[in-house]
């Protein structure tokens, strides 16, 4: 894909996050809106996988920590062809495999649970480090959000990461500034959050999330790092794209209302670029 194709792509899942969402009656537009940058990198750029073969021995392993912002992953794994479109409007049914958190057990693709919070890093280490044991080459990329970042089970595996210098596991944080009570610098301040996972032992990238060249080239530079793990600092904006939603936490656990809401979000992306998804 171009760079332009994947800016349309990105477009198309925040479209078809808002229909899911909207359809559910619930779920967490804020964060899901602020990912599909990073989701649409990911799979349709940086990640080795194959949605024909989901248990490919030699795929990458990809752990959504905040497994709340589930919907733009489900978006990205339905254009790439792990399921049809169609299935998305069943997103928190009763009986879907696309649960409001992802469920491996539920839907192919998906390597872990997530609910809780805190406990991807600790995942995605233990998988790196059986990775490098075994002499494998494929890469694990861990998605964690900011407000995540208050579970002390985040810094003890990375310490552990650390430690053991795992080259071969890759953390992308949400730095959105929200989490569902407000501000994260009012509720638990988080700064110098750079220095702090550099005081871990990892290499760190600052990055615009919305700038789907930067995040490919920190992915690119992260599997050039040997000595240690990298830590990816994606600055988002919450609800991006949508006027109404951008920046407000109150969104974070919120989803568009069918009509007006809806109406209103959908038109707006589609006046930025892409085509609707859903009429």
């Amino acid at each position: 894909m171009t760079l332009a194709q994947l800016q349309k792509m990105a477009n198309t899942l925040r479209q078809d996050i808002v229909a899911m969402l909207a359809e559910a009656g619930s779920g967490h537009a804020a964060g899901s809106l602020g990912m599909a940058d990073v989701f649409t990198a990911l799979y349709f750029r940086v990640l080795r996988h194959d949605p024909k073969n989901p248990t490919w021995s030699y795929r990458d392993r990809l752990i959504l920590s905040a497994g709340h912002i589930v919907p733009a992953r489900y978006a990205a794994m339905a254009r790439t062809g792990y399921f049809p479109l169609a299935q998305l409007r069943t997103l928190r049914k009763f009986g879907s495999p696309l649960q409001g958190h992802p469920h491996p057990g539920r839907l192919k693709g998906l390597e872990t649970a997530s609910g809780p919070l805190g406990q991807g890093l600790s995942q995605a280490a233990g998988l790196a480090l059986a990775a490098r044991m075994d002499g494998a080459r494929w890469t694990t990329y861990c998605i964690m959000g900011d407000g995540e970042l208050n579970e002390g089970q985040i810094w003890e595996s990375a310490m552990f990461a650390g430690k053991e210098r795992l080259g071969n596991l890759i953390g992308i944080v949400d730095r959105n500034n929200i989490q569902i009570d407000g501000n994260t610098e009012h509720v638990m301040p988080l700064e110098p959050l750079r220095d702090k996972w550099e005081s871990f032992g990892w290499h760190v990238l600052e990055i615009d999330g919305h700038n789907l060249e930067m995040i490919i080239d920190a992915c690119n530079q992260a599997k050039a790092i040997y000595e240690k793990p990298t830590l990816i600092l994606a600055h988002t904006i919450p609800g991006k794209g949508i006027g109404f939603m951008e920046r407000d936490f109150r969104w974070h656990g919120r989803s568009p209302k069918k009509g007006n809401e809806e109406n209103q979000a959908l038109e707006e992306l589609r006046s930025l670029r892409g085509t609707i998804v859903y009429d």
